[in-house]
């Protein structure tokens, strides 16, 4: 059992079943990702660099992906609690996976611009 793991089990089954759903959204979405425990909640790193966190909490499930992926989904986000680079979808309300999904391959393809631009610069000597 990994951290990951024995950090989702804390959980009650109903938010343990949330937390692994997001989990494997983040696999499928990027299956290179490197997944640690960092802040004390699941966090998953693409070409080094953060890609997403998230954790549970006593009311809400907490996704944590950069204030650029919340910019994208503002419409979307609206209607739930938000701050910089983060957003709480309430465990008493249905979650919105989908809306989840497209937050996190919204990340990965922009990590992987991130990734195109830094080998680019690299190649011409200069670094961003």
């Amino acid at each position: 059992m990994n951290h990951v793991d024995q950090y989702i089990v804390t959980f009650p089954e109903d938010t343990q079943q949330i937390l692994q759903q997001i989990r494997q959204l983040i696999r499928t979405a990027s299956p290179d990702a490197e997944e640690s425990m960092a802040y004390g909640m699941p966090a998953y790193k693409l070409n080094k660099k953060p890609l997403i966190y998230f954790a549970a909490y006593s009311k809400h499930i907490g996704l944590y992906a950069t204030p650029a992926a919340h910019q994208q989904f503002a419409d979307e986000l609206a209607g739930y609690k938000q701050g910089k680079g983060s957003v709480q979808f309430p465990l008493d309300q249905e979650m919105p996976l989908d809306l989840i999904r497209r937050i996190i391959e919204f990340k990965v393809q922009e990590n992987q611009k991130k990734k195109k631009k830094l080998n680019m610069d690299s190649s011409k000597g200069t670094r961003s």
